[in-house]
């Protein structure tokens, strides 16, 4: 069963509608015991990351994501701060986050750069998958130490991280959810586990 965490801040009705668009079941998950029989699992992202590992401690869901995707292996896509809070550290708040990939999370150039970026923006990937607009939401912007994490790049101001990878884990900058047949797109195939990056 797709399991879509619901806390707090998040945006899990969009995803699970696009998730129902799509032809698939899904459960929004708001405890830890709802993530025993997840076979995949998205955390949707509006809001801090201060926020938003807030609400994850509060609703007792680290350890069972640790347990279900370090350990167990389940495919997990994290998105916007859901894709941040997937690295060591966030200048938002000052926070520490899950630390599953390497690297921070920092502002966009305030002094260059109206804040947040909101629309879209193309996305390029490092796997073939063909380039294209995708909508985004967000003042930071994540950092990988490990260059290899980088799944796909887009500019504003300068190159960034829009989206990663490492083995079941994934992660998108921009809103999949809202992001039109292309975002539709991405997101199947990760709900479909196909080859290739997703």
């Amino acid at each position: 069963m797709i399991k879509i965490i619901d806390y707090k801040a998040g945006n899990a009705p969009s995803v699970m509608h696009a998730v129902r668009h799509l032809g698939y079941q899904a459960e929004l998950s708001r405890c830890a015991q709802d993530l025993h029989n997840a076979s995949r699992i998205i955390l949707p992202g509006v809001g801090s990351a201060g926020a938003t590992m807030q609400s994850l401690r509060e609703m007792g869901m680290i350890e069972a994501l640790e347990d279900r995707v370090l350990q167990g292996g389940t495919p997990f896509l994290g998105i916007c701060v859901g894709m941040q809070i997937l690295f060591e550290h966030s200048e938002e708040e000052d926070t520490q986050c899950l630390g599953w990939l390497p690297g921070r999370v920092v502002k966009f150039d305030t002094a260059r750069l109206r804040v947040p970026q909101m629309g879209w923006n193309r996305v390029r990937f490092m796997d073939g998958t063909p380039e294209d607009y995708f909508y985004f939401v967000n003042s930071f912007h994540a950092i990988p130490a490990d260059k290899s994490d980088i799944w796909g790049l887009s500019d504003y101001g300068g190159t960034f991280t829009a989206a990663v990878h490492r083995e079941n884990i994934y992660g998108s900058q921009f809103h999949m959810e809202k992001s039109g047949e292309a975002g539709l797109m991405l997101l199947e195939k990760f709900l479909r586990g196909e080859g290739g990056t997703c």
